[in-house]
């Protein structure tokens, strides 16, 4: 009969509390508080009670605070159902968005207290309520205390996602959504750097291709608000493990979130470089990348001649000064290596491997003279183009022909000459040459 009573009465107040004075609502929270240590099952209207109270404008300061403090007390929240707990979660979400600053003086406890709401969630629908609130939580800059693992490890055991949604789920909550919404979680702060690398290092490892793929994403999104100081003692393990899965790999999908990944590390290294005092880590990570990849260059048949160049165009990609740190380093040995190679094929592979970071000159959208290593090969550079569209193969005269375009976008980079002897190769290629896609 009493929980009939209640059940009633927290109807009634759900749509009416907008209606409720000042002093009506102290002594319905004061009341409904008592409840909580009620029977089991009258917790339940308890608790949406508490909700409808949770959404009134006259909550006297405090009242906030004394029902979280009352909730995490007197509540096991994981024993409940999965709509009394999303319950809690909205009361929570309530006082978050109306009462932050009081919610803040409870300090590093409200997380903690959060952290026992959350633990051992299991269901999708209150998990995207609960992955919100841990955004909220470092979002608004709540204090976290001692508690930084703790709330990692409530969230991080999700990952990576593994669920299925039932057929003709009503509710229409799909896998990506749980995984976009608990990668933001992961990616929101840089206090969970020191867990959650070695976790997607790990990862990594795995036989799922989901797992590595979601693995390369979140790593990526962490870079975007990480420093050197997240990165510096992960580096050897996240580069020999990205190497790792584009030489090995079968999957283009995981080739091109490798390369992603790898782009966003050297991205990263490069802002830490320009903000900070601390160890330049940007040259030994590039360094490192160069010693694995470069030498592959110079196989232009052999197997992991294109993965080492995508990985090195990936990271000379990131910024202006990787560009300048790859370049100086791989320019001269491609020119090298098409004049030591005569067979068309492999001309035309090395040469296409030069075009990919003629193009990444080309973003940068202009040549600096007191920097720019393809500028200081000017004449070698335009002699291999000229000499692709001498060679009898078409389909190295085609990358001779998409190479020389680049460089005519970059101002100042062919002389009169040179653009004199392009349009006569172009006018002989387009008059003579009998194959027309050259032409």
């Amino acid at each position: 009969m009493r929980g009939r009573g209640i059940q009633l009465l927290s109807q009634v107040l759900l749509q009416c509390y907008s209606l409720l004075q000042e002093k009506e609502v102290m002594h319905l929270v004061l009341f409904y508080e008592s409840r909580l240590q009620d029977h089991h099952l009258v917790i339940p209207s308890v608790l949406q009670g508490l909700r409808a109270l949770s959404m009134c404008e006259v909550l006297s300061p405090g009242l906030a605070v004394s029902v979280l403090k009352a909730i995490f007390q007197e509540v096991h929240v994981q024993s409940l159902m999965q709509l009394d707990r999303h319950t809690v979660y909205s009361i929570i979400t309530n006082f978050m968005n109306t009462r932050e600053e009081e919610l803040k003086g409870l300090g590093a406890n409200f997380t903690f207290g959060f952290i026992q709401v959350m633990d051992g969630e299991k269901d999708p629908r209150n998990l995207l309520v609960a992955f919100q609130i841990v955004r909220d939580l470092i979002a608004k800059d709540y204090a976290l205390g001692p508690f930084v693992e703790e709330l990692f490890e409530v969230t991080s055991c999700y990952f990576p996602v593994d669920f299925t949604p039932p057929p003709n789920d009503p509710h229409g909550i799909q896998r990506e959504d749980l995984i976009l919404s608990l990668r933001a979680v992961l990616a929101s702060t840089p206090q969970f750097a020191e867990f959650l690398l070695p976790l997607l290092i790990e990862k990594l490892d795995s036989e799922l291709q989901s797992a590595k793929l979601d693995s390369l994403q979140t790593l990526t999104a962490c870079c975007a608000i990480y420093g050197q100081k997240e990165l510096q003692e992960f580096l050897p393990s996240l580069w020999s493990s990205l190497r790792r899965e584009v030489f090995q790999t079968a999957s283009e999908k995981i080739e091109i979130e490798c390369l992603a990944a790898l782009h966003a590390l050297s991205a990263c290294l490069s802002r830490s470089v320009l903000s900070s005092d601390s160890e330049d880590l940007l040259d030994s990570f590039l360094s490192s990348i160069l010693q694995d990849c470069r030498h592959h260059l110079c196989e232009p048949d052999m197997k992991l001649v294109w993965p080492s160049a995508k990985l090195l165009q990936a990271a000379a990609g990131a910024s202006l000064r990787t560009y300048h740190c790859i370049t100086r380093s791989v320019l001269p040995l491609l020119l090298e290596q098409y004049t030591k190679h005569t067979q068309s094929s492999q001309r035309r592979t090395i040469l296409e491997m030069l075009l990919g970071f003629l193009e990444l000159q080309q973003k940068w959208g202009y040549v600096e003279e007191d920097e720019s290593t393809l500028l200081s090969l000017q004449a070698p550079v335009c002699s291999v183009m000229f000499s692709a569209l001498l060679d009898p193969s078409v389909q190295l005269q085609l990358v001779g022909i998409k190479a020389l375009t680049v460089l005519g976008s970059l101002q100042g980079f062919l002389s009169s000459s040179d653009l004199e002897l392009v349009v006569d190769h172009l006018i002989r290629l387009a008059l003579h040459e009998e194959d027309s896609q050259s032409r």
